[in-house]
């Protein structure tokens, strides 16, 4: 991993909105069971939206930063856009800021 990718992820981390996210889609099952699609291609954004009490386009703002930063991605399913964690790049950063520091 790239100095500039852990960058990203330092920067997309730094917002405590973003973690929250990311716990969310840690555990969909404890926090989204109610959807009505299974969790396995993801969390619907409105129901992202939905769960943090805050507008679509902050929530938006807020996904596509941490998909900039690779922690996360997205699935379009026509007019529905679904989002899980990319558990292969936070295991690598992570394995990073271990032996890193």
């Amino acid at each position: 991993m790239d100095i500039d990718a852990i960058d990203a992820i330092h920067k997309a981390l730094a917002n405590p909105v973003r973690r929250q996210i990311l716990l969310w889609l840690k555990e969909p099952q404890h926090y989204f069971s109610h959807q009505v699609h299974g969790l396995e291609m993801g969390v619907c954004a409105g129901l992202i939206d939905q769960r943090s009490g805050l507008s679509q386009s902050t929530v938006s703002a807020h996904l596509a930063s941490l998909q900039k930063a690779g922690l996360i991605s997205a699935h379009r399913v026509g007019q529905w856009v679904y989002y899980k964690r990319n558990e292969a790049v936070i295991t690598t950063f992570l394995n990073q800021l271990h032996h890193g520091l």
